[in-house]
């Protein structure tokens, strides 16, 4: 059996009964009221608890990180049912290729590499260096879809853009609106009955989407639901998400819980529409700033880097991220932007409408 993180969530559950914080899907409290709040751990906690998770059991025999050959796919934990979420507390090029081979994933067709190109360098995208390597091995086509606003609001100035941030240097690049748009239909829309998204996206059979987490503006943070839901969404869809399906142009004109869940239900159009199965997740936890990478100026981090995360569940993925901010020692900024953004409804939203789970199983492939 691959190496369980029983060490990890050890070293967390002494975090957490000394801070009060998220430790694997559960929110651990403190036995007694500190006369002070550190200024390292959140004011608050949140208001919604997701279900506890398992300990890992995975068989060694289906998973091998290292001999892409012998893989076979790793969606849910064999004992418990649960989707499994793989991590790696190293980030380079190498260990995110091996998360992706733990996977056991096998694109197949036109297979799309889903990015955030980033707003300038400064921005804290995911860079070429760190994924190059991965990129050329599934060999698909980058894709990424126009903003509403700023330098990418533009298909010309956004290509400039792609282009110097190198990632043609990658892979072709497929800007999936700068034709136009489409509307696919929402099947559970409580906010939202359609998601606007670029007319290029039902051009590929297999998405793989690399997702840098961090916190966001608007949303509280982004991982892999915000990356599909607004990312694939051309920038009339990206008004609609934003205001609850009332306008679509600008970011304002909804409340914050209609936009949240409008975000879930428009990535459950674009998922029902390509076929869940035809989809698989990467987060990478690094340069954790509480703005997101559409930011010209982003705040600095002032947290350690995590490591990258991979699953088949985005609900499942982004919830892990979310347990292992809270779980850190320096993560009160992030929690803070978080919770003022109301930044777990996402998450409640998209269990609720069966996106994915909330619950999951935690392996590990760190030696």
């Amino acid at each position: 059996m691959k190496k369980s993180i029983a060490l990890l969530l050890s070293i967390m559950l002494v975090i957490s009964m000394t801070a009060g914080c998220y430790v694997e899907g559960r929110v651990v409290t403190p036995t007694s009221t500190p006369a002070a709040t550190p200024a390292s751990t959140p004011a608050t906690t949140p208001t919604s608890t997701p279900a506890v998770t398992s300990t890992p059991d995975v068989d060694d025999e289906v998973v091998d990180a290292e001999d892409p050959d012998s893989r076979s796919e790793i969606r849910y934990d064999e004992e418990t049912g649960l989707p499994v979420v793989f991590m790696t507390t190293e980030i380079t090029p190498e260990s995110l290729i091996a998360i992706y081979n733990a996977l056991g994933a096998e694109p197949a067709g036109n297979i799309a590499i889903k990015i955030h190109t980033g707003e300038t360098l400064r921005s804290n995208h995911l860079r070429p260096e760190l994924i190059g390597d991965l990129v050329r091995l599934i060999g698909g086509t980058l894709v990424e879809t126009n903003t509403a606003g700023g330098q990418r609001a533009r298909s010309a100035t956004h290509m400039q853009i792609v282009k110097d941030h190198g990632f043609l240097d990658l892979a072709p690049f497929d800007l999936l609106d700068a034709d136009g748009e489409i509307s696919l239909p929402i099947n559970v829309g409580e906010v939202l009955s359609e998601v606007l998204v670029g007319v290029n996206v039902p051009n590929y059979d297999y998405y793989v989407v690399l997702s840098h987490f961090k916190g966001h503006a608007s949303a509280g943070y982004g991982g892999a639901i915000k990356n599909i839901a607004i990312g694939l969404a051309s920038a009339p869809g990206k008004s609609l998400i934003h205001s609850g399906g009332t306008r679509r142009t600008g970011y304002t004109g909804s409340n914050q819980e209609r936009f949240l869940k409008g975000m879930s239900e428009a990535m459950a159009g674009i998922v029902d529409h390509i076929g869940e199965e035809n989809f698989l997740y990467i987060n990478v936890m690094n340069r954790l700033s509480v703005d997101c990478d559409c930011m010209p100026n982003p705040a600095q981090p002032d947290m350690h880097d995590i490591g990258i995360l991979a699953s088949f569940d985005p609900v499942a993925l982004d919830q892990a991220c979310i347990d292992l901010v809270y779980a850190a020692s320096d993560g009160a900024s992030l929690i803070r932007r978080i919770e003022a953004r109301s930044g777990l409804i996402t998450l409640t939203h998209s269990e609720d409408i069966g996106l994915g789970s909330r619950e999951y199983v935690l392996v590990s492939l760190d030696d």
